[in-house]
């Protein structure tokens, strides 16, 4: 009985750990946590836009998460290392921060998957996927989903554990709407396919360019 509540505790943990860490460094573009547990220590990598917003002066913002992981998670020895995100268009969890931003802005949603997609694929991407679903539309319209894709994203069998993938939400006036991104990063080798280079539609590779001094 006690294995048992250890399988269901360990993985509701790190939930909550990953689940704080997004909410308290949100601001440093916090693409993705990663963590490796030890007999020696426990090591937490953060990837991250803004290295210097979580370190801070003399570390005091790294010392205070280290402290908070201590004493909330009962984590003996954290080891926490910071990596800094080269291109954030192949980072999904961004990506989707990236376009719920412009939605809530009042961006037309259609342009918004274009030209996310279209910065992907040109990041290098081998294949993208990005799918908005909620009440698009004024007020009380009914709820409907728009995809756009390009290059190669597999969907079954064990390829599927390849692929990056993020779910965003946008609150808009008219309702919450869910970003899903989906992304195989350039370089991933797949057992059973070599995914050939495909030209981006017309529709995508012509997107018209979004004011990006707006997002934050």
């Amino acid at each position: 009985m006690i294995y048992s509540e250890k399988l269901i505790e360990e993985p509701f943990s790190k939930y909550k750990l990953v689940k704080y860490l997004e909410k308290k460094l949100d601001k440093a573009g916090l693409a993705g946590v990663e963590i490796q547990r030890t007999p020696m220590m426990t090591r937490i990598t953060l990837m991250v836009l803004n290295p210097a917003r979580i370190i801070g002066k003399q570390g005091r913002v790294i010392n205070e998460i280290t402290d908070a992981v201590k004493k909330e998670f009962k984590i003996e020895n954290p080891q926490i290392n910071v990596v800094e995100v080269q291109e954030p268009f192949l980072e999904p969890v961004l990506v989707g921060k990236k376009a719920a931003r412009h939605i809530e802005m009042g961006k037309k949603i259609r342009a918004v998957l274009h030209f996310m997609l279209r910065e992907i694929m040109r990041a290098g991407a081998i294949g993208a996927e990005i799918v908005a679903a909620g009440k698009i539309g004024a007020k009380g319209a009914r709820s409907k989903r728009l995809r756009v894709m390009a290059g190669y994203i597999p969907k079954a069998g064990e390829p599927m554990r390849l692929v990056k993938e993020a779910h965003i939400n946008a609150n808009t006036k008219s309702g919450v709407i869910g970003v899903l991104v989906r992304i195989v990063p350039p370089g991933t080798v797949f057992p059973d396919k070599t995914p050939e280079k495909i030209p981006l539609p017309k529709v995508i590779e012509t997107a018209k360019e979004i004011e990006e001094h707006r997002a934050v």
